[in-house]
């Protein structure tokens, strides 16, 4: 709630707080559903607020999607590197971890950047905010392409040969489960859909494997 302060000073808020419902709100509705009453309502400031401290509604837009990267993109890629661990538990963690984060009752379900990426294509997105969200797209396929290219298990096991599209597929197989949780589909019940996209991904790169051996 804004705070008035006395001898005509401007009203006093936590930024953090407000870029927090801000980011909410585009969650739930996307860039174009969010309207700006929605926002300062959420945000618990006025219009003039917002202006001054976070600029027009592209800027609060660039500036909570910034935010939802940092806050809740980051943390998940560390399951990835875990020590004397083995690949397909690696993967696992570290789909799970953004599955159940889908599913998460504590904010909106699904993900952020899949629901405002697919605004992206309709050209209501502005420029720089659809920029953001472009680069913010390609960040987790590269990031699993680069694993597959040189995580020595999986060179071992040969997924390094087509390591940009085991990186799609996994990705896409977290866009399916966005879509799912935003339908209210449990997080253990995806649980069942991870599992089947890694089982079948290793399966395949070992029966690939071994039809290379026998023909050499």
């Amino acid at each position: 709630m804004d705070i008035i302060v006395v001898s005509g000073r401007k009203r006093k808020f936590d930024e953090q707080t407000a870029l927090q419902a801000a980011m909410e709100v585009f969650w739930a509705k996307g860039f174009v559903g969010a309207s700006l009453a929605e926002l300062t309502k959420c945000m618990k400031i006025n219009k003039p607020s917002m202006y001054n401290t976070f600029g027009n509604k592209e800027a609060l837009f660039i500036k909570a999607t910034q935010y939802y990267i940092e806050h809740n993109l980051t943390s998940h890629s560390t399951a990835l590197y875990e020590p004397n661990t083995p690949l397909h538990t690696r993967l696992k963690n570290y789909m799970m971890s953004i599955v159940r984060m889908q599913c998460s009752t504590e904010q909106p379900k699904g993900c952020y950047l899949v629901l405002c990426q697919s605004e992206v294509a309709g050209g209501d997105i502005p420029t720089d905010a659809a920029a953001l969200l472009t680069e913010a797209e390609a960040r987790p396929k590269l990031l699993l392409s680069e694993l597959f290219r040189n995580d020595k298990e999986a060179i071992l096991l040969g997924l390094h040969h087509n390591c940009a599209g085991n990186a799609l597929s996994l990705y896409t197989a977290l866009k399916g489960t966005a879509a799912m949780a935003r339908s209210k589909v449990s997080s253990s019940d995806l649980e069942y859909v991870i599992d089947t996209m890694l089982t079948g991904m290793f399966s395949a790169s070992e029966a690939h494997a071994s039809s290379v051996q026998t023909i050499q």
